[in-house]
């Protein structure tokens, strides 16, 4: 059983991207998978299987602080009447439910995807309260996964436990080319440059818009594709400020094809975030074989990319003069194409069901 994300499939998110993904994928190794989700971002109130996973929709209070913790109690309550051989749960904010779950006698796995009290939407309570879902997470589950080599490094200084190393995967379709979403939004093709995240502010949108407005760069359109599950101070500011600035455009949130054809014919892919675990949608726009162009943060640096697709985070002048440099040198159709194969050759989210599948094996084996 899965907990400690929104919910699958199409649920904007990395944790839920990483979850629909992997369950997906451990089926072929001979495991059933149930994944529990908040009722409200989910699509249907009654559990519904979806490509073999099955998805059990839970009420969740609509509010920012409550909904995930309220979420995993309830969850975890469900998988103490449902009894599966393992839990796993996403995250250290849902980590917090670790040693509850485990007195309830169950056996959990807990997957580390970055340090959530870093992000800057959350006030000094919340912080505090998501380092004990850290420290809960990694001293009281039976397995420990992490997502980067530096979160693995990280919890093995400060908390002294084992881990195992399970980066994030990629897998992409080709768009069918016919979602309209280009028409749509008035874009064409490798005229504009793209972004894909929510609405928050680790991924730092008013970086980028300013960068754009400061860059001067016609014929090209500044792409923000990504919702909010909540209107916050900051998602009123990057609406604000896309309207004030020509060539910004606000999508909302995507997915699927319409997703896939907005990463196809983009001309760069910028993530300027100043808080990643491992970043889905880099990985996914470098299997798009898309320039791209990401801040200087240690997530973003275990990706090896070449030096001149990085920037220090929080640099507007770099920003802007990193994006000026990529557009004016697009890749080349060779390019393209190896960068694509090696994405999708490095990060496969088949090794990623491997290694989780071997994970739970070697606990219930214990």
């Amino acid at each position: 059983m899965m907990l400690g994300l929104r919910g699958i499939p199409n649920v904007q998110g990395g944790v839920e991207k990483h979850v629909e993904m992997l369950s997906s994928k451990l089926l072929g190794y001979g495991w059933d998978v149930e994944v529990v989700g908040r009722r409200r971002y989910l699509q249907d109130r009654e559990i519904y299987a979806w490509n073999g996973v099955e998805v059990i929709p839970l009420w969740s209070p609509r509010r920012m602080a409550l909904e995930a913790l309220v979420h995993t109690f309830l969850g975890v309550c469900l998988a103490a009447w449902r009894r599966p051989d393992v839990l796993h749960i996403h995250a250290i904010g849902p980590a917090l439910m670790t040693p509850f779950a485990r007195l309830l006698g169950l056996k959990v796995v807990v997957t580390h995807h970055g340090y959530d009290y870093d992000r800057q939407k959350w006030g000094a309570f919340a912080k505090r309260a998501l380092r004990l879902g850290e420290y809960f997470g990694m001293r009281f589950s039976n397995g420990r996964v992490a997502i980067s080599k530096d979160i693995v490094q990280t919890m093995r200084v400060r908390h002294h436990v084992s881990m195992t190393l399970v980066p994030n995967g990629v897998a992409i379709s080709p768009p069918s080319g016919t979602s309209g979403v280009l028409a749509e939004f008035g874009l064409t093709q490798r005229g504009y440059i793209l972004l894909a995240a929510r609405l928050v502010p680790e991924k730092r949108q008013i970086d980028l818009i300013r960068a754009f407005a400061k860059g001067g760069l016609s014929g090209f359109r500044l792409v923000l594709a990504g919702g909010a599950e909540f209107e916050t101070p900051y998602v009123k500011e990057v609406r604000v400020l896309a309207a004030e600035v020509p060539g910004v455009v606000l999508t909302g949130f995507q997915s699927g094809d319409r997703l896939a054809e907005l990463f196809a014919n983009a001309a760069l892919f910028v993530l300027p975030s100043s808080h990643e675990g491992m970043p889905i949608a880099l990985l996914e726009a470098m299997a798009y074989g898309l320039p791209v162009l990401a801040s200087d943060i240690v997530a973003n640096q275990e990706l090896d990319l070449a030096a001149d697709e990085y920037y220090p985070l929080g640099d507007i002048g770099a920003l802007a003069a990193g994006i000026a440099g990529k557009l004016a040198a697009p890749l080349n159709d060779e390019e393209v194409r190896e960068r694509a194969a090696h994405a999708e050759a490095t990060y496969s989210w088949t090794n990623v069901a491997q290694k989780t599948a071997a994970v739970y094996s070697a606990l219930l084996a214990k």
